[in-house]
């Protein structure tokens, strides 16, 4: 009887399905009026066959019949038994779930005291760092570390959990990620980086100030106090959440524990503990991800299996050159708008840039920075081919159809604490993984905040005088205040819900408006401090309101073909024939602007909108108000002088007229004819020397 049912209820989804081709809403039941057989259950919901209405007497029997059936079908499924004949138990409520023993808390909590520990040392014991800039910077040191600190700073947990989904839920054209962070090499090593050793910045916003003036530095250190602060919270609060419903470990401990250790490790010990502590995480990071790789070629399939499996199921995605910038993943957004992305990680974010400042040399810088990329791509290959992996192992019973988890990025860790939960200590170390990406991520993020506020908005935005005796004590206690706001931001976006991928939408949106400050600072010499200041500004409100906008109006993209067909478990499709009787199948269409194209571009794009929208901007005000300006120069003419304002005795004179740019004073002599003008550089409140651009030319 529970066969012929279960059969049954599949035929009637996919009589559901092909009667709701032409649906056109989803409306209450209501009684028919006349109708031979009256609705069984009033408050149920049904899809509207043909576009017919169920009011009144124009409601068909065939509305009747089907939602009856329906009904009676669901109450006598719902009396069954939660098991099958054979036993099988059910998917969604497992009698028996996996979680941490003992050897695998040893194992976190043993990572965590190390990283704890390096920060006393260099806190406590360890010589040096009672300045500001060897606290902020180091002090030389070598570059092993730093170049493994590098690759750990742009390896989130996020993105750890979120590849491998990426590639079982939707397939591997994302792989092409990898391409433009070798093209970002070139750009750092040849532009970026030679700027800030002549420079000698401990931070890359001084290189704003420089060249535009205090405004504009001071607008790049907000945005990335602003950038950072909601990164970190998220960056931790997401990977807690994904282990807690997959392991059992509770988020708030998880996200405590994250917290204590990365605070105090870099509030205390400064750029040298940080730096040696992501070493250390960068190891248990490769073991953690070489050790499930080389179990999975066991359990889960060969490679050769793994790849086959993938293309006989349409997985394999390498070449989709579809030219509409609103598809997801295409050849052109993963590439080229991942290429702005990686710059603005690479070349102007102060967490990277603060690391290579430590090394003894730009060419040392150089080095690092290579070597740093080439393992990040060794990791996120290796990351990608655990997705894949995953999917050989799941390919006849998607878990998250099963209901054994409720989340996309639940995939992985469900399935090492399943896969391995009879190999001891396997669980453990990926766990720690998983908190040395976040450690990493929060430490750097903590020391680079002290470093833009002391240097940036204190010393140069308040004017504030700090000895380098001083400057120390200032950056421990600016660490430890941003730790605590980075922590409570966490309880404030956890109840937020959907702001999490508006968060990292935001991230990028600000890392591009960052970047375009840079270019063109970089590029456009016409730029002047106004230009930069309204343009950036302009093109910050621009892209937040299309990246917000976006983020509310879109829909999750459908995922890619997957199976139940022979789970080792009983499937509930009750409440997928709930779902469906409940749902809506055709697309609520948007109205008004929020159905623009615009607002349905891939994300991947934002970086590159935002980068070039703010040079565009920049560029274009400066020439306005450049050009205003030249309007408001005195205009000497063969007749006398177009300002009103000025005297004839003031023409007649031998006296110079002075009048004032951007960044020089131009005199004139007032003669007949006159004379070419001359420039000279000036340092007071109404111009600046722009070292930037004499640097460039140097």
């Amino acid at each position: 009887m529970f066969a012929t049912q279960d059969t049954i209820l599949k035929l009637l989804t996919l009589c559901a399905l092909a009667h709701s081709i032409t649906a056109y809403a989803l409306q209450e039941k209501t009684p028919a009026s006349g109708s031979a057989s009256a609705p069984l259950d009033p408050s149920h919901k049904y899809l509207i066959v043909r576009g017919e209405s169920p009011i009144g007497a124009s409601a068909s029997q065939e509305h009747v019949d089907f939602d009856n059936a329906a009904t009676l079908l669901l109450q006598a499924y719902k009396s069954q038994q939660t098991t099958s004949p054979n036993g099988l138990e059910e998917c969604s409520a497992p009698s028996h779930k996996p979680t941490f023993s003992g050897y695998d808390y040893v194992i976190l909590l043993g990572m965590l005291v190390i990283s704890l520990g390096i920060g006393i040392f260099y806190g406590f014991f360890q010589k040096g760092g009672s300045s500001s800039n060897e606290f902020l910077l180091g002090s030389e040191m070598s570059i092993f570390p730093v170049t493994l600190s590098l690759t750990t700073s742009f390896i989130t947990a996020i993105e750890l959990l979120g590849n491998p989904s990426e590639m079982y839920f939707q397939g591997t054209q994302f792989v092409l990620i990898v391409i433009p962070m070798v093209l970002v090499i070139p750009v750092a090593v040849k532009i970026f980086y030679p700027i800030y050793f002549k420079m000698e910045l401990t931070s890359c916003y001084e290189y704003l100030g420089i060249r535009f003036g205090k405004e504009i530095r001071i607008l790049g250190a907000v945005l990335y106090v602003i950038q950072m602060c909601f990164y970190t919270a998220v960056a931790v609060l997401a990977p807690a959440i994904a282990l807690s419903k997959a392991t059992g470990l509770d988020t708030k401990i998880a996200v405590i524990l994250i917290y204590v250790v990365c605070v105090f490790y870099s509030s205390q010990g400064g750029m040298k503990a940080v730096v040696i502590a992501d070493s250390f995480q960068a190891a248990v990071l490769a073991v953690s991800l070489v050790l499930i790789v080389g179990l999975g070629s066991y359990y889960s399939g060969t490679p050769i299996q793994v790849f086959q499996k993938a293309a006989e199921l349409n997985r394999l995605e390498f070449f989709n050159i579809d030219p509409s910038p609103t598809t997801r993943h295409t050849v052109w957004s993963v590439v080229i708008g991942g290429f702005f992305y990686w710059t603005s990680l690479f070349c102007t974010n102060q967490a990277s840039v603060q690391k290579c400042m430590s090394l003894k040399s730009l060419k040392l810088a150089k080095i690092a920075l290579g070597f740093a990329i080439i393992g990040l791509i060794a990791v996120f290959l290796l990351n990608f081919y655990t997705g894949l992996m995953v999917f050989n192992h799941y390919a006849d019973c998607d878990p998250l159809t099963a209901g054994r988890i409720s989340a996309s990025d639940q995939l992985l860790p469900f399935y090492v604490i399943n896969t391995y939960e009879h190999i001891y200590s396997i669980a453990g170390i990926f766990v720690a993984g998983i908190f040395a990406a976040s450690l990493g991520t929060v430490a750097s993020a903590l020391n680079s905040l002290s470093a833009v506020t002391c240097e940036d908005l204190l010393a140069n935005g308040m004017n504030i005088k700090i000895s380098p005796e001083k400057g120390a004590t200032y950056a421990k206690w600016m660490s430890l205040g941003y730790g605590i706001a980075s922590f409570g931001l966490v309880f404030i976006v956890e109840h937020l819900g959907g702001v999490l991928q508006a968060t990292l939408t935001l991230n990028g949106l600000i890392g591009g408006v960052t970047l375009g400050l840079f270019v063109l600072g970089i590029a456009c010499k016409q730029a002047n401090t106004k230009g930069a200041f309204y343009g950036g500004l302009l093109s910050l409100i621009l892209v937040i309101f299309v990246g917000v906008v976006a983020q509310i109006a879109s829909v999750e993209p459908p995922p890619l073909a997957t199976s139940i067909e022979h789970c080792d478990c009983h499937v509930n499709v009750t409440s997928i024939i709930e779902d469906l009787l409940t749902e809506s199948i055709n697309p609520i269409e948007q109205e008004g602007f929020t159905s623009w194209p615009i607002f349905r571009l891939s994300y991947m794009w934002y970086s590159m909108i935002g980068c070039l929208l703010t040079v565009f901007l920049g560029w274009f005000i400066s020439l306005i108000i450049d050009f205003k300006q030249r309007r408001n120069v005195l205009k000497i003419t063969g007749k006398g002088i177009d300002n009103e304002g000025v005297s004839d005795e003031v023409f007649k004179s031998d006296s110079q007229v002075q009048y004032t740019t951007n960044s020089t004073i131009t005199t004139t002599t007032a003669v007949d004819p006159p004379l070419p003008p001359t420039t000279k550089e000036t340092t007071s409140d109404e111009g600046h020397v722009n070292h930037a651009i004499r640097i460039d030319d140097e």
